[in-house]
């Protein structure tokens, strides 16, 4: 799950393929989900972006992740207590100021919210998914049936055990190939983070990045390795752009 605090102007943000939904905040929460946001900022495209785990989403925000789950939310409406720190950041004149800022704002959350309940279950649940490619192999792990862990995962987190699954793998994807810097070829990070083929690597990165990988790596100024006609699955036409 994610929070990001643009410098100065606020973001445009709209969910691809889905017309009426663009919409403008200042600060973006993003909880969990599947299908493809665009975020377009004008001017000064810096800005504040971390990351949280599901399990800490609660004790740092006082909101629960699966309330989240499907949704881009302005951070204000999140947590009013924390609706005038995209003004202080801007206020801040070096990273390392808005850096501690940022982890004063989310130490106070934690004294205010507090760890509410035991995540130890949660964490070693997560863990076991995505250390398998199957449901069914994490609740075998986990000494559970499939409908306990399903009920589970899908009460605290709002999306399924498989749904998770996949986030995880474009996940662990995404992060190969930034830290190769494009430069791995897109069959072997296919290959590394789990998915069946390079086909499938590319439809997955379709629907959930809303392009395919190589499209992303050229938006995101980095090269890309292996033949372009690699990047999509057999039997479809190339992708513009």
């Amino acid at each position: 799950m994610s929070i990001t605090i643009p410098e100065e102007d606020s973001l445009e943000v709209a969910w691809v393929g889905r017309p009426g939904s663009r919409t403008r905040l200042r600060a973006v929460v993003a909880g969990l989900h599947l299908s493809a946001a665009e975020l377009r900022q004008e001017g000064c495209t810096r800005g504040v972006w971390l990351t949280l785990r599901p399990s800490g989403v609660g004790a740092l925000l006082g909101v629960p992740a699966a309330a989240l789950a499907g949704h881009v939310i302005d951070l204000a409406d999140v947590v009013p207590a924390m609706a005038e720190l995209p003004e202080r950041l801007a206020a801040c004149r070096s990273w390392p100021q808005r850096r501690a800022l940022v982890e004063r704002s989310l130490l106070t959350g934690l004294a205010r919210y507090g760890e509410r309940a035991d995540h130890r279950g949660m964490r070693a649940t997560l863990a076991a998914l995505a250390g398998t490619s199957r449901v069914r192999e994490a609740a075998e792990l986990l000494g559970c049936s499939r409908r306990h862990l399903s009920g589970m995962v899908r009460t605290e987190l709002g999306v399924t055990p498989k749904e998770y699954q996949r986030l995880v793998r474009f996940e662990t994807a995404r992060g190969r190939l930034v830290a190769a810097a494009g430069e791995a070829a897109l069959a072997e990070v296919a290959a590394m983070s789990g998915f069946a083929d390079q086909a499938h690597f590319t439809r997955e990165w379709r629907a959930m990045a809303g392009c395919t990988p190589t499209e992303w790596l050229r938006a995101e100024g980095l090269a890309v390795r292996g033949p372009s006609a690699g990047d999509r699955p057999p039997g479809e036409g190339r992708a513009s752009g």
